[in-house]
């Protein structure tokens, strides 16, 4: 009977393109302005997507387009999101509620934490080049920052696998 081996190393190869977006605008304003000017129509996906943190578990929303035409997979992903956190009072107080809650800040790549949403393309074997989407994504009036990231220098890039 022959053995079969599997080492980790062989899924750890990256197969998407990321670009950063640094914007102001809300997830589906931003969706919408990108299906403008790109080839592609993202609609909101009702999956979410979850990262636990020591604070609780966040969610992230996401938008997503599949390209059968070109057998690839775009998803618009935010980066940052507010979870309420709870706090015991360590002051005695004269009402009853000794829970403090907070908001706090919590980033799906802590690597970036400025970067407002990524753009996550699958499978783009050279179909679409990247400074040509990066140069029309710079086009839109609300985006102050747009550009390329390398996965592979990420820490954190598991949080993308969805």
């Amino acid at each position: 009977m022959a053995v079969l081996k599997l080492h980790l190393d062989e899924f750890d190869e990256v197969d998407y393109d990321l670009i950063a977006i640094h914007s102001s605008l809300e997830d589906f304003r931003l969706a919408y302005f990108i299906n403008q000017n790109l080839p592609i129509i993202l609609s909101k996906n009702k999956e979410e997507v979850g990262v636990v943190v020591k604070e609780g578990e966040a969610f992230f929303t996401k938008f997503t387009f599949d390209d059968a035409k070109n057998d690839m997979l775009w998803s618009l992903i935010q980066n940052k999101n507010d979870i309420i956190t709870q706090q015991k009072s360590t002051k005695q107080n004269l009402f009853l509620d000794t829970n403090l809650e907070t908001l706090r800040k919590v980033h799906l790549i802590s690597e970036l934490k400025k970067v407002d949403y990524f753009l996550k393309i699958e499978n783009n074997n050279g179909v679409f080049l990247m400074e040509d989407l990066v140069s029309k994504l710079h086009k839109i009036e609300r985006i102050s920052a747009v550009y390329a990231v390398i996965p592979e220098k990420i820490k954190s890039k598991n949080n993308l696998i969805f």
